[in-house]
């Protein structure tokens, strides 16, 4: 496994000749976004044109939480860095779906969940264990014909999502604060966790929506090692002198 960089190693040489970086995404911003400003600023502060800098696996605008960020030359590590398992937890809101499957665009339909008791949660937990098939939701970075489906999405086109092999190795609920889920969930590369929401709800009789959403671990990396991005900021300004 390869060693995740620290604030205090940060240097020239150590950028270009290879860097893991983990970053604790903020809400509302895209991965996209958070890889274009530490490139950005890596480069002011070690005085180059241009870097290499990619992430392992995108976390949704919506979503918080670790973002694994390989710098230099262990941008060739993000292939196997992707294939890895990664843990996540966050709420279920039952009773209610959306076309994003999540909070990015309004509620689309209601749904009743009186019939829903704590025996009925955990036979559909149960159910999602394992490999399956899972279809993603249109409103994602999938390419159709070339294009992303979540643009031919938000233009109103139709698009038809064709279903992917996946893996739930754990998942967990809490059901406290009904109807409201709590989760965790240890799954394989390419799940949406908006489409297990969605499933989830489908399998109750009723809907579902992803309300909240984080990333706590990518392979061994875990959240509690992450820095924010302002920390990062921070340090690479102070490099700049």
């Amino acid at each position: 496994m390869l060693e995740p960089i620290t604030l205090e190693d940060f240097s020239k040489d150590r950028f270009i000749n290879g860097a893991l970086l983990l970053v604790d995404k903020p809400l509302g911003k895209t991965s996209f976004w958070v890889v274009n400003k530490i490139r950005y600023h890596i480069c002011k502060a070690i005085g180059v044109k241009k870097i290499k800098v990619g992430h392992a696996g995108t976390l949704d605008p919506l979503a918080t939480g670790l973002l694994v960020i390989c710098v230099g030359k262990y941008t060739k590590k993000i292939p196997e860095l992707i294939g890895g398992f990664k843990v996540y937890d966050g709420d279920f809101t039952l009773g209610a779906t959306t076309p994003s499957y999540d909070l990015e665009t309004k509620i689309d339909a209601e749904f009743p969940t009186s019939h829903i008791d704590s025996e009925i949660l955990e036979q559909t937990r149960e159910s999602f264990l394992g490999e399956q098939e899972q279809t993603p939701p249109i409103f994602s970075a999938k390419k159709i014909n070339g294009r992303k489906a979540y643009d031919l999405a938000r233009k109103g086109e139709k698009v038809v999502m064709r279903k992917a092999p996946i893996t739930i190795f754990d998942f967990s609920i809490n059901e406290k604060d009904f109807p409201v889920i709590s989760f965790d969930v240890k799954c394989s590369k390419g799940t949406y966790i908006r489409s297990l929401a969605y499933d989830f709800g489908k399998k109750l009789d009723s809907g579902a929506h992803l309300s909240k959403l984080g990333r706590t671990r990518v392979l061994d990396y875990a959240l509690k090692d992450a820095f924010n991005v302002e920390e990062i900021l921070s340090k690479l300004e102070d490099m700049r002198g």
